[in-house]
């Protein structure tokens, strides 16, 4: 490619053109260039025009600008041409534009200084922060103040010329002298003297000789410059010891800040030994420069040839070599009588010839080297002097006389001996308050130390220094000084092309460029040029050659670009070239989307106005017809209204005829049916009274049969009853029936075990079948009624068949005065029914005004509630979780400062470490020591009153020093308390149960019922108390027997088998007891029942007395029995049945009562206001909920009461046959804690664990300390827990607090500990938060709370804990959870944090987008860290994968839904605040394609959510902020519109964000336009009033507050399966 071809119009080429001014400004070409043309027409930036002259003796052909793609590269070598102008136009750009002091210019940062004006106040207290950082105290800073002050005086004091020339003096008013003296503690006359004169020593005299003014100021020079030089070294070395450390260092990182190049008018030695410095810096940085650029072009395997650049040893040389500048200057140094021009001299005599030295035209005194950067014009005066530094020792020895005790610099003075020396001092030199005073002068050698001038001094130490930089990987930063005044983004162009020229930027960058600066990874290449390709090299799937093909058939000089490993590198120029084809393709591709839009447009208005026209002309036409239609219309009308009118006035007549007619015909015809009707009503009625009668006497020859018939069979039945009582009588006597009794009663006992387990499941059976059995008990009273009164009209038809006419006589005159009533109210009715009807309508239109009216003010009510109820509600929420997060943070802080507190002992442990063991209070106990909670006695209600004693006996203060008794307080007084509030609800309960049933009208139930129940628990009463008495006697009996064969110590077969034996028969015989003894009762009920009900049955007696006496004499007593007991059970029956139907008719009673209610609630709603209407139903449901809660409690007590009740009596039986068990058994190993039951196989499991004491520790070891998540991977989630919980239920089971006590705390320990260990372990973390959390669950579940135990079983809660209340504990455990939750975030947050920000905003997921982000931010790491390990990026589906990994192990751990969906919360919070942070920071990721991308990310994290029905957990929510952010990027920013419509998107993000995101937006390519800073304005203008969090940054160490609910265990205790594996065989399953 010609370069030629880019002067063009046609291509919009842009240069740069000197100034005076700018150094560099824009111009654009409007005509093209020809090769010979003597003139460039160019535009300005003000639209004027230039004629630019070109020629070899004026300009060349004028820079060309870089595409506005490649402005503000966050890398100058990036940049596709090279050169002066486009470094410092980009240097500019992102300085003033983007706010950015950082770029990188090669292997180099460039900073631009952000400078303020600051005052001498702030840089003071900075330096007194600092100083107090490093330790230094406060006597010593103003010390150290003094000291400093002392050297400005010193400089400032005035020594005065005499006239000779060759001496001077000091005035002794001199106030600066003064106040020198007064600071440092010395005496002013020595100083004065000292000053200006030196002192000589020879072997055998003294001499005092006057000092000339120039050497005088030369030694009041060096002096302060000894001071502030050993001052300087006093603070290093107290701040390298306040950073010193134990710690073997393996490695250093060095900073090293020097002056840049300096040239100022007057240039001395002190510029002349910082730009020798600077000439050796940039020597080795052009060869470490070099040497990268060859390392890369090497490691990519492309030819390269060798890079020239400017190599500046030759004028190193002329400072350095033998003979050079220095070496002559130290020469000089050592002759007696040298001087500044002397050595000026042999300057240019020796070095005249050198191409860096030049003698300037009017000066013998000065001399010019030629530097890398420019020429450097030395004045020689003072060179001498300065070069030897000379400090005599006078001064030094008033100094050491100083008064001051803590001058610092005196210890360098003491250190050195000759007090000429001003190098550093000893690195073993210490501090010291001891006043030194002046000894007699001696003469003293000289040392080599000495005799070394500042020149010499200063090249050892720069060879040290670089040959620590050739060791060591340096970093270069150079530093721009944008303005000469301080102020903030100010930019001076012609003073930072100063500094880049001298700074070696510029060289730095031609380096670069001399090679292949621009390169490009092949995925970047194709993506950002893939528009210029066929759809032939599209099909290829090789990349790299499908880039080779494309740069072959663009670029056709293969000396413009090469193709490496994983890079492509071009020459300066090339990348804008292909830009330029690129645009151009854009711009045609642009021209053709225009061209074919316009023509849709044209075509749609064409399509428009023809429409227009033909809908003009239908509409006309359409008029017309109308007109003509209407006229045929009224014609038409006319003619039917005369039809119509002829038609209704016949009409009228006909009709008028024709009622007449039906009048006469319908009375003639109602005449003769009345008659006809009263004959036919005649025979009814009389056959009615033959039916009755007939009836009546069949039914009573049916009774008397029957009757006769039940009295033979209840005669009979009585003979065969007597036979069979008499055969059971004889069987009763014999052996083989004892017998038989005896075997069934062994099993009787289990069966009545298991009875009582079954009794508590049926009851909810039972409940669930009184529904049906009401419903049905209903329909059978309602029958049961009906066959009532046929019997009592069966019984009382013999008296009423002569009533029955009377009352016929008066039934037919009471229907003769109905029906005339009846037509009077048929008459009043039907004209109330006319009024009624009219009045309704009425009632209706008001009706329906009024509900209009009630609907809007119910819709105004309720958007005015809804509002004030939901900032209510956001408000508490709000509160709610502040307070949370506050509790949480305080459980981290504890977590952490007991972590700190743990390291301190380790810490002190291994300081203070002895061999040997003592005991001492502090390690008596080990569980003790170790647990961070109070201890808790969780003794039964009893233990209370000892604690009371306990704390009398002790006395208050130590009572409350002792935790223990304060917690057996504390839990009696609850349980006091507890018990205070019901029986305040147990007799609320009664007096309401009182009230109601006075209240209520009194049931129908009979005096009969109250006094049968009365007889039957009276019998009952009696029964049991003789029977009681008897089983004592007995039982005591067999106590005392078994007791005195025991005495004898005979404890042989034979008295086992008769132990056995005894015990079947007692038994046997308390079965058989509680059968007969419920017979008796029931029967004996019956009789007393059926004896007080006979009077009520006297007319079976009356009508059957004859017959029964005709029969046998048994026979009327036994039919009386049994017809009396069979009436009693109907009775009872009957009586059930009523009362059934009276709860019924109760409830119905309840229930329109409540309807009643209901109405005059809704009445009374209308009437009242919004604000009362909405506290009276908040009200009223809480009046409902708490009568319903009481209810409940109300039917759990009484379950509960019968539960413990049935459950008491069984164990009494238990104790009693284990008393007599045990008391035989032998003891076979130690005795256990809970008494051993006769283990049967058919016993249940009941949910327990027991173990010994012992066993403790080895059970938290196996099932904590040493377990794995994988080894109970197959089992049952939590199983740990559930075995942990078990232990702790036999504990409880057996009344022991101690064991349960330290159980407990040694299992949290053991769980701290554990998780101390695998600190970084997300699986070990999760799967011991799931464990602690189920732990936690159980403690809760099992506890007997009511509140806890709605969603358990029958079987789960008879598992519930019996003796003790860990309540504490359970306090405990939360907190312990909450510090486990964090640490499983904090955990999978470190694993997440390398991934998100290369997941979200650096992975390419949508590929076609790849092309189109910003050019100047593409990754261009070399490829040196590519292969050697370097950072390797993370996809979006690398996060995505993590993210699903951590669900997956922690719902494998079986951890609750609820806390899952808060980690997942948490993590996204975290994902979200990174990403938004680095897209705040980042200027390269501001960009539409960016917004795109991320917007697509976030997509598919949500689609995971979904996928994991995570999308209710709040997840979404926190991604808010970074959603609107890449909303932010992609929507238009020009007009006021689009501001609004920022604001109005973008309420997650704060002020400072927007502002932020807006200011680094960066343009795709040249058509997209840059946010301007009136649209910045406007937004801040509108948001300004927005009330928020000016914080810029979010807060990635935020965490939510966690909230563990309730999920109880649907698993039941006894089905737990402990797998061989855990090695747990020291468990017994109770």
């Amino acid at each position: 490619m010609l370069i030629l071809q880019l002067y063009t119009e046609s291509a919009y080429t842009r240069v740069w053109i000197p100034d005076p001014e700018e150094v560099w400004k824009p111009a654009e070409i409007i005509k093209d260039y020809k090769e010979g043309d003597t003139v460039l027409h160019l535009k300005l930036e003000d639209e004027s025009t230039l004629e630019y002259s070109i020629g070899p003796k004026d300009h060349a052909l004028p820079f060309l600008r870089n595409p506005d793609i490649l402005v503000g590269e966050n890398d100058l070598t990036a940049l596709s041409y090279l050169h002066e102008p486009a470094v410092l136009h980009n240097l500019k750009v992102r300085f003033l534009e983007s706010n950015h002091i950082y770029t990188y210019c090669g292997k180099s940062v460039c900073v631009c200084f952000k400078e303020n004006g600051s005052d001498i106040l702030v840089i003071l207290y900075l330096f007194v922060d600092t100083v107090c950082y490093a330790g230094v105290k406060e006597i010593h800073q103003v010390s150290i103040f003094k000291v400093i002050a002392s050297i400005l005086h010193l400089g400032n004091v005035g020594i005065v010329s005499e006239r000779d020339g060759e001496s001077c003096h000091i005035n002794r008013d001199d106030t600066h002298l003064h106040h020198f003296c007064r600071l440092l503690g010395i005496e002013q006359e020595q100083m004065e003297h000292w000053l200006s004169r030196r002192k000589l020593v020879t072997t055998s005299e003294t001499y005092v000789k006057n000092m000339s003014h120039a050497q005088a100021v030369n030694a009041r020079d060096a002096l302060a410059k000894h001071i502030y030089a050993h001052l300087f070294d006093w603070i290093v070395e107290h701040i390298n010891k306040a950073l010193h450390t134990s710690t073997k260092q393996h490695s250093f990182i060095g900073v090293l800040d020097i002056y840049g190049f300096e040239t100022f008018e007057i240039n001395s030695f002190e510029q002349f030994c910082i730009n020798y410095a600077n000439e050796k810096l940039q020597q080795q940085f052009n060869s470490h420069v070099f040497k990268l650029e060859q390392e890369e072009y090497m490691k990519e395997q492309i030819p390269w040839t060798l890079i020239d650049f400017y190599d500046n040893q030759p004028c190193i040389d002329l400072i350095e070599a033998k003979l050079g500048i220095l070496d002559l200057l130290d020469e000089e140094c050592k002759v007696p009588k040298g001087t500044d021009q002397n050595w000026a001299q042999k300057l240019y005599s020796k070095h005249s010839k050198s191409g860096h030295f030049e003698k300037p035209r009017m000066s013998n005194r000065s001399f010019i080297v030629v530097h890398f950067a420019d020429k450097v014009e030395y004045q020689c005066d003072g060179f001498l002097e300065k070069n030897r530094d000379t400090v005599y020792e006078e001064q030094i020895n008033i100094l050491k006389a100083s008064q001051v005790s803590t001058v610092y610099f005196l210890n360098g003075c003491r250190q050195n001996e000759s007090p000429s020396n001003a190098g550093p001092p000893s690195a073993t030199s210490k501090t010291s308050k001891i006043n030194v005073r002046a000894a007699k002068p001696a003469p003293k050698g000289h040392n080599r130390e000495h005799r070394k001038t500042v020149g010499t001094q200063f090249r050892n130490s720069l060879h040290l220094l670089m040959d620590t930089l050739n060791a060591t990987t340096p970093h270069y930063v150079r530093c721009i000084k944008p303005n000469d005044f301080k102020e903030s983004f100010v930019f001076d162009s012609r003073r930072a092309v100063q500094q880049l020229r001298a700074c070696g930027v510029l060289e730095t960058i031609r380096i670069s460029a001399a090679g292949y600066p621009s390169r490009w990874t092949y995925p970047d290449f194709f993506s950002r040029y893939r528009v210029l390709m066929t759809k032939k090299d599209m099909t290829i799937g090789d990349k790299k050659q499908v880039c080779k093909n494309l740069l072959e058939t663009l670029i056709k000089d293969p000396d413009k670009f090469q193709f490496g490993k994983t890079k492509i590198f071009f020459r300066a120029g090339q990348v804008a070239y292909l830009e330029k084809l690129r645009a151009d393709k854009f711009r045609f591709a642009c021209i053709k989307i225009q061209k074919t839009v316009r023509g849709w447009l044209q075509r749609i208005r064409y399509r428009k106005i023809r429409k227009s026209a033909i809908t003009l002309q239908r509409y006309g036409r359409g008029y017309l017809a109308r007109r003509y239609a209407e006229m045929l219309r009224l014609t038409r009308a006319a003619l039917i209204c005369q039809k119509q009118y002829r038609m209704v006035r016949v009409r009228r007549e006909y009709l008028r005829t024709r009622r007449a007619v039906i009048t006469i015909q319908a009375f003639a015809r109602g005449m003769f049916i009345r008659r006809l009707y009263q004959e036919f009503l005649l025979h009814h009625k009389a056959m009615i009274i033959q039916k009755t009668i007939r009836g009546w006497l069949v039914r009573k020859k049916y009774l008397r049969a029957r009757y006769a018939a039940i009295v033979i069979q209840c005669f009979y039945r009585r003979v065969r009853a007597k036979r069979q009582l008499k055969q059971l009588k004889i069987e009763a006597r014999s052996a083989e029936h004892l017998k038989n009794l005896s075997v069934g009663m062994e099993n009787k006992i289990v069966q009545l075990q298991k009875k009582m387990d079954n009794q508590s499941k049926e009851y909810k059976t039972q409940n669930e079948q009184l529904v049906v059995t009401n419903t049905a008990l209903g329909s059978e009273v309602t029958k049961l009624q009906k066959e009532v009164e046929t019997l009592r009209s069966r019984q009382t038809a013999g008296t009423q068949v002569t009533s029955l006419q009377e009352e016929l006589e008066k039934l037919r005159a009471e229907l003769q005065e109905a029906n005339a009533q009846k037509k009077q109210i048929e008459e009043e009715f039907s004209n109330e029914k006319q009024g009624l009807e009219q009045r309704v309508e009425e009632l209706e239109k008001e009706n329906s005004l009024l509900k209009k009216e009630k609907e809007e003010m119910n819709r105004r009510i309720q958007t005015s509630n809804q509002g004030d109820v939901s900032q209510k509600e956001i408000r508490l929420q709000v509160e709610l979780d502040e307070e949370r997060q506050r509790y949480q943070n305080l459980v981290k802080e504890y977590s952490r400062l007991e972590q700190r507190y743990e390291n301190l002992q380790e810490d002190m442990s291994s300081t203070k470490f002895h061999p040997g063991h003592r005991r001492n209070h502090s390690n008596q106990s080990s569980l003790g020591s170790d647990s961070n909670y109070p201890s808790i006695n969780m003794s039964e209600a009893g233990d209370t009153d000892d604690t009371i004693q306990q704390v009398e006996e002790m006395g208050i203060e130590k009572a409350a020093m002792d935790l223990s008794v304060f917690m057996k307080l504390q839990k009696r007084v609850r349980e006091l308390e507890q018990e205070r509030k019901r029986l305040q609800t147990n007799l609320e309960k009664v007096e309401e149960l009182s009230k109601h049933k006075g209240n209520e009208p009194k049931s129908s139930t009979s005096e009969d019922d109250i006094n049968a129940d009365l007889a039957y628990n009276s019998l009952k009463r009696q029964e049991l108390e003789t029977e009681n008495k008897k089983l004592k006697n007995d039982l005591n009996e067999l106590r005392k027997a078994v007791a005195d064969k025991a005495s004898d110590n005979n404890s042989s077969n034979e008295l086992q088998e008769g132990y056995n034996l005894l015990l079947n028969q007692l038994k046997a015989a308390n079965e058989e007891l509680d059968v007969r003894k419920e017979e008796v009762l029931m029967l004996k009920t019956q009789i007393v029942n059926s004896t007080r009900q006979s009077e009520n049955i006297n007319h079976i007696d009356t009508v059957d007395a004859p017959d029964l006496k005709n029969l046998h004499p048994l026979i009327p007593y036994c039919g009386m029995f049994v017809f009396r007991l069979l009436e009693a059970q109907l009775q009872t029956q009957s009586r059930q049945h009523k009362d059934e139907l009276e709860a019924l008719h109760t409830q119905i009673e309840l229930l329109k009562d409540n309807l009643e209610k209901k109405q005059e609630m809704l009445d009374h709603f209308s009437t009242l206001s919004p604000e009362a209407l909405v506290e009276f139903s908040v009200q009223q449901e809480i009046t409902r909920l708490t009568n319903e809660n009481l209810d409940l409690k109300e039917l759990v007590e009484k379950l509960e009461k019968n539960e413990k009740k049935l459950k008491k009596q069984l164990r009494i039986y238990m104790k009693k046959v284990q008393e007599l068990e045990v008391s035989q058994a032998t003891k076979s190993r130690p005795e256990l804690t809970r008494q051993v039951t006769v283990q049967r196989k058919e016993k249940d499991f009941e949910g327990m664990l027991e173990y010994y004491k012992d066993d403790e520790a080895l059970l938290v070891k196996t099932l904590i300390t040493d377990m794995k998540p994988n080894a109970v991977s197959a089992t049952v989630p939590c199983l740990p827990a559930y075995i942990l919980f078990m232990c702790i239920r036999h504990a409880d089971y057996i009344n022991d607090d101690q064991k349960v006590h330290s159980l407990l705390t040694a299992n949290i320990n053991a769980i701290k500990k554990v998780l101390k260990r695998n600190n970084d372990d997300f699986e070990m973390t999760s799967f011991w938060l799931a464990n602690t959390s189920r732990l936690l669950h159980c403690l809760k579940q099992y506890s007997g709370d009511e509140a806890f135990m709605t969603q358990n079983t029958a079987k789960q809660n008879e598992h519930c804990l019996k003796n003790f209340d860990l309540a504490e504990y359970r306090q405990v455990l939360s907190d312990l959870s909450i510090q486990i939750y964090q640490q499983l975030v904090r955990v999978a947050e470190g694993i997440m944090q390398p991934m998100i920000v290369s997941a979200m905003l650096e992975s390419e997921s949508i590929p076609s987008l790849a092309g189109v982000k910003p050019m100047g931010y593409r990754n261009r790491s070399s490829s040196l860290d590519c292969e050697s390990g370097g950072p390797v990026g993370y996809t979006l589906q690398a996060l995505i994968k993590q993210l699903g990994q951590f669900y997956t192990i922690m719902a494998d751990h079986g951890l609750d839904p609820e806390i899952s969906q808060q980690v997942v919360r948490q993590l996204f919070y975290s994902i979200n605040a990174v990403t938004l942070n680095n897209l705040l920071l980042r200027k390269d990721v501001c960009s539409w394609s960016t917004g795109m991308q991320l917007r697509y990310n976030i997509s598919q994290l949500e689609e995971w959510l979904r996928g994991k029905n995570l999308h209710q957990s709040g997840a979404v929510a926190t991604l808010e902020p970074v959603i609107q952010a890449a909303q932010l990027l992609q929507v238009k920013k020009k007009t006021s519109q689009d501001a609004e419509a920022i604001c109005s998107l973008c309420t997650a993000l704060s002020l400072q964000q927007i502002v932020k995101i807006l200011n680094l937006y960066t343009p795709l390519n040249e058509f997209e336009e840059r946010v301007t800073v009136s649209f910045i304005r406007e937004i801040q203008n509108r948001l300004q009033d927005r009330i928020e969090n000016n914080q810029l940054l979010v807060d990635t160490k935020y965490t939510f507050p966690v909230l563990f609910p309730y999920t109880p265990s649907a698993l039941s205790l006894e089905t737990v399966h402990i797998p061989a594996s855990l090695s747990l065989d020291f468990l017994t399953r109770v």
